[in-house]
């Protein structure tokens, strides 16, 4: 099933949280920053004052020139950040998988919830509205890139003379159509400088990139022609992480069919184990932190984890702390629909350190290392464990 992903940003959020603050402000022509007299910028500014060409990270000098009736208030960082604290805890409330980008804006995956996407972000902005008394528009798609695309087109699509307090749905399948007409700095890493080069082999708008072939884009960008190429084509895998998932690597799958038997479990988990401590030895990093995710049959979520005494990147220590985890947590018999493990709180260093002895800890490595080699080389079915070998019988 396609995901159900938001992004939702606070419209003119500082101006917003000001206004609440002191009604008096709404409707006027107000900027955000600093004196004009001490080369002070504009942090942001209202609706009122964009139509006279005041905008973020103009000098206030210059905004003043354009407009010298402009009100100007001192930033109060500690009430916008209290205040966005408070739109997160909402957005929390909805759903456990949401990945704040700024203090204004956040990313929420709701496929776990039933109602369609739309539905949700409606309601979700009129709680903002309502009991936070902020605006906000919502970009809807199946994945990242398109949310947020959307969001910035619907606001665009409002007007500029108040708060736009947008939703724009893109349906699943819509997304390749979607963008097509849309010019390519709309794509994130489409900067001018990349823009001028496509601009230079005939390619303007995302639609022109996404029938361009992959070994062209790959020959002359490298992988970030590849990674061009499958946004054009409406395609973005990335997960919505939490501040603390994305400092983490993991792994999860989500089965066809609900699993119940401990056995099936233990199998996934381990080659999920197995998955997270190759990539961390790939990148030369050890975690502190093994943590473990369930969704049940019912698509309720959550993790659990726990601290080891000694950082790793062993597989079997992984899963073994894993499993204790999945034990303590779930009851035999009780459908699980997702599994994963994580481990984060990394360190860098090369020193051996373990709770079985330094020669141990360097016979592992040097199996591990070959194993990982014997992976790269041939695939990850060119070593196998006999348990997996033996399920199969």
């Amino acid at each position: 099933m396609p995901r159900k992903i938001l992004h939702l940003d606070l419209d003119a959020f500082f101006c917003a949280v000001e206004e609440n603050r002191d009604p008096s402000l709404r409707g006027k022509a107000f900027a955000i920053g600093g004196r004009p007299d001490q080369r002070g910028v504009v942090a942001s500014c209202s609706y009122a004052a964009r139509k006279y060409g005041v905008r973020s990270a103009l000098p206030m000098a210059q905004a003043v020139r354009l407009l010298p009736d402009l009100i100007i208030r001192p930033a109060d960082h500690s009430a916008y950040h209290a205040v966005s604290q408070e739109v997160m805890a909402q957005l929390d409330a909805l759903t456990p998988d949401v990945e704040q980008i700024s203090i204004d804006e956040a990313f929420l995956d709701v496929s776990m919830l039933r109602d369609d996407a739309e539905s949700i972000a409606r309601r979700l902005q009129a709680v903002i509205n309502t009991e936070l008394k902020l605006p906000c528009s919502l970009g809807v798609a199946s994945n990242k890139l398109v949310a947020k695309i959307a969001n910035n087109i619907g606001k665009a699509r409002a007007g500029k003379d108040s708060p736009p307090n947008a939703i724009l749905v893109v349906p699943p399948g819509q997304e390749a159509a979607f963008l097509a007409p849309l010019p390519v700095t709309e794509l994130w890493g489409v900067g001018p400088k990349t823009a001028a080069q496509l601009q230079r082999i005939g390619i303007r708008t995302i639609g022109d990139l996404a029938v361009r072939s992959a070994s062209d884009m790959e020959r002359r960008f490298g992988k970030h022609g590849t990674d061009m190429l499958r946004h054009a084509q409406g395609i973005d895998e990335r997960p919505v992480q939490r501040e603390d998932e994305a400092k983490s690597i993991s792994k999860e799958t989500t089965f066809i069919h609900d699993v119940t038997d401990a056995e099936t479990l233990k199998r996934v988990l381990r080659g999920l184990a197995d998955e997270v401590g190759r990539r961390l030895r790939r990148e030369g990093l050890r975690g502190a932190t093994v943590k473990i995710k369930l969704r049940w049959a019912d698509f309720t979520t959550l993790t659990r984890q726990v601290k080891l005494p000694q950082p790793t990147h062993h597989d079997n220590v992984i899963f073994e702390t894993a499993w204790g985890l999945l034990l303590k947590t779930w009851t035999p018999g009780r459908p699980v629909r997702l599994i994963g493990v994580g481990v984060s709180d990394f360190e860098t260093t090369s020193v051996q350190r373990t709770l079985w002895g330094e020669e141990n800890e360097q016979q592992q490595d040097r199996l591990e290392s070959a194993l990982d080699d014997l992976h790269e080389r041939f695939g990850r079915n060119i070593v196998r464990r006999a348990s997996d070998m033996l399920d199969e019988e």
